[in-house]
This record gives structure tokens, C-alpha cells and sequence, in this order.
């Protein structure tokens, strides 16, 4: 059987999230991690009048054309309280930071500039008109359009979209992950386990992954190996309404992987299984009904990777992101040599340093079995090597995924 690229596996994997998910409307202060369905515009003018910059007086700057002038203190603007008089010739108000600039006056005279002399000023420096003013739409005006549709909100964007006078936001929908465990040989941490038996660890790197990227995860635990649990599991997901359903281990051909099997008897609609990549290379990739199916292998390494690759891009596709896809590897230098590559896409957990050249070196582990999940949690990066790559020597350049 032909193995389908990467390249190729996710673009299916987009294709089928092409249409996002509903929106919803949000409070802004809870919309951290959310991914606007529409464009945000502003409902106000940032600042909505010329206001101080700085604490001092509200003065003309043709009263203060010459050091010494003399001015008359006629009122006070703090924050919030606006001097509701006119400045005239001769006349200072005492203003503080934010406060409106009062009319008539054009500049400010900040406090260290100015001798006060009971109900007067005495200015010591000259200033320019517009000194120290913001004028009105300095930041923006209303009507802007400030944050695009697919943007993924963030605590610099919440307070944006607040100033810009919006108490809920239009976002999508999260994205429901029911994950399942599937295997005879998998217990839950501190549960009493038999000497053939392993602990269940990658559904927890995969639900916190889910939760990252903006999903909500859906644990629906651990199923044996046989068609009624199996089939059990997937009912449990339609019924929890889950987007996605994300299967750990039993996407291969041995005796005892029935996921694909059972998922087949359920309905599933098949898209791909098998990538030319390693770590992962039996992976399940379909939908059923309106649930797309993310069948993982169930080493942890393999798993972990391929939610790297397919997984998080479904998500935040699902979520309207229109980078979704984009290719986040960027470059780095090797700091070891790598044989010739084959035939699958190989992904190297490496350590990251940086040379004297401020560059990033990537240093790939030396065991890279995919039961490894200790090496896994030290990587900082994996390293990229394409099909049939030749063979590299430290200092070449490559490609690398951050973690």
C-alpha cells in the first residue's frame, strides 16, 4: 500500500475543516484562547478627546513664547472631570495625566516647568502647541476595524477590543475532542495493574494538547480491546456531541487493532491511513457523520507527534484560523551528523542551543524509539529530514519544530 505524504495528510485533514465551527458571543475577559468568527470594529474613538499626557497646566503656547511668563491659575482638570470654562490669554488650568485638554488651551506645561506662586505660574520653559497633548483618535477611531476574523484572542487583544467598547465578542465555537484510550494492556495512574499491564500516559499529553490549541477535552477513558467497547466509546462521543474523536493506539493491522474495524462497522468514512512519516506511521484519518476521526497510534512518542502535525492544526482550523496550516518549522543548524533518510518523513526529538553566531542548534537524541516518552519530554525541537534526504554533517542547516 502506497504511503500517503504529510503534506498530502494534511491538506485532507484542512479540506475536511474548510467550513469552521458556529460562533458564539463571549465576554471579553473570557475570550483568551478564542478565535473571532467576524472582524471586530471599533465602537468608539481611543482617546474620545484631546487629553494630557502628563501632569502640569493647560496653558496657550503663545502665553508661553518666553521663559518667566506669568499665568493665572483658573480651575483644575483632574482624570475624569473635565474643566468645563475656556483658557484664555494669560490663564493656566491645572491638569493631570488623561484629563481632557480644556478649550482654548493648546499645550502642556508639565508640573517640573512651572514655579507655582499661590493662584499663579510662573513658566520657566517655552513648549510648542501640542506639547504633551494626545489628540482625539490618537489610538483610533470609531468605525476602525481592529482585529481581523481568525484572529486567536490574547490578553493584549481582550484589552483592545474592551477600549474599542465591546463587552462580548463574536467567537467560535470550541471545538469538542472526545479522546479515548483504547487497549487491554492500559490502567489509569495508581490504579492496581497487573506485571503485563502499562500505565495509560499519552491521553493526558493529548488532552492538554486539545485544551492548548482551544478545544475542550472529552475523556471517555479506556476501552478494551473488543467491538463492543469500542463501539460503546463511540457512542459516548455522538451522545457528548464531540467534533473530533481522537483514538489512541489499535490503528494498525495486528489481530488485536479493531479501531479502524469498528469505526468502519459504525460508518466511518475513510480518508487516509498510513503516512510516510516516522514516528506515526499508522495513522486513521475519516469522519462519521458530522465527526471527523483522528485515529492515533498508541505508542506515546508517535501519538504525541502526529497531534503536533494533525490534531492541532484540525483545532484551531475548526476554530476559523486562517493560518491553520501554515508551516510553523523554521531554521536551524545541526549539531550532529544524520545518516541518509528513507522514504518516511522523519521527526527527531533534539535538544535546541545556540551558537557563537547567535544561530539555533539542534542536536538530535541518539535513541529515537518511539516508546521513548523520557527523551520526548527533554526535546526542546524536532528536527525535519524529507524523504530520501542525503545524508548531513553538524553545522548544515535544517529544519526544526519548537516545541
Amino acid at each position: 500500500m502506497t504511503l500517503l505524504s504529510v503534506d498530502d495528510a494534511l491538506r485532507m485533514v484542512l479540506d475536511y475543516a474548510s467550513e469552521p465551527l458556529p460562533a458564539e458571543a463571549v465576554a471579553v475577559g473570557e475570550a483568551a484562547g478564542r478565535t473571532l468568527a467576524t472582524p471586530l470594529a471599533a465602537l468608539r474613538t481611543q482617546p474620545p478627546f484631546a487629553a494630557s499626557a502628563m501632569d502640569g497646566y493647560a496653558v496657550r503656547a503663545a502665553d508661553i513664547a518666553t521663559p518667566g511668563a506669568r499665568l493665572l491659575v483658573i480651575g483644575t482638570a483632574p482624570a475624569g472631570h473635565a474643566f468645563t470654562g475656556t483658557v484664555g490669554p494669560g490663564e493656566a488650568v491645572r491638569i493631570f495625566t488623561g484629563a481632557p485638554v480644556p478649550e482654548g488651551a493648546d499645550t502642556i506645561l508639565i508640573q517640573e516647568n512651572a514655579d507655582a506662586e499661590r493662584d499663579a505660574i510662573v513658566a520657566r520653559t517655552v513648549e510648542p502647541a501640542g506639547r504633551f497633548v494626545r489628540p482625539a483618535g490618537l489610538d483610533f477611531t470609531a468605525g476602525e476595524a481592529l482585529l481581523q476574523a481568525g484572529h486567536r484572542m490574547n490578553p493584549r487583544s481582550q484589552a483592545l477590543a474592551a477600549a474599542m467598547g465591546h463587552a462580548q465578542l463574536p467567537v467560535r465555537r470550541r471545538p469538542r475532542v472526545a479522546v479515548l484510550a483504547t487497549g487491554d494492556e492500559l490502567v489509569r495512574p495508581g490504579e492496581d495493574m497487573r506485571p503485563d499491564q502499562i500505565v495509560a500516559s499519552n491521553v493526558y499529553a493529548i488532552a492538554g494538547m486539545v485544551a492548548e490549541a482551544g478545544g475542550t477535552p472529552i475523556d471517555l477513558g479506556i476501552a478494551t480491546d473488543d467491538f463492543a467497547a469500542l463501539e460503546a466509546a463511540v457512542t459516548a462521543a455522538e451522545e457528548a456531541g464531540a467534533d473530533v474523536l481522537v483514538t489512541l493506539g489499535g490503528a494498525s493491522v495486528g489481530d488485536h487493532d479493531l479501531v479502524q474495524s469498528a469505526l468502519t462497522r459504525r460508518g466511518m468514512r475513510l480518508g487516509f491511513w498510513r503516512i510516510a512519516m516516522r514516528p506515526g506511521k499508522p495513522l486513521i484519518f475519516g469522519s462519521l457523520g458530522r465527526m471527523a476521526i483522528l485515529g492515533l497510534p498508541g505508542n506515546p512518542v508517535s501519538s504525541i507527534v502526529c497531534a503536533h502535525l494533525f490534531l492541532e492544526p484540525l483545532l484551531r482550523a475548526l476554530a476559523g484560523d486562517p493560518e491553520a496550516g501554515a508551516d510553523r518549522s523554521v531554521t536551524a543548524v545541526l549539531g550532529g551528523p544524520l545518516p541518509a533518510n528513507d522514504m518516511r518523513q522523519d521527526y527527531l526529538r533534539a535538544r535546541l542551543s545556540t551558537d557563537g553566531e547567535g544561530r539555533a542548534v539542534a542536536t538530535p537524541f541518539g535513541w529515537q524509539d518511539s516508546s521513548m516518552l523520557r527523551l520526548l519530554a527533554d526535546a526542546q525541537a524536532l528536527v525535519v529530514r524529507p524523504p530520501h534526504a542525503p545524508s548531513a554533517a553538524t553545522g548544515d542547516p535544517c529544519r526544526i519544530l519548537r516545541f
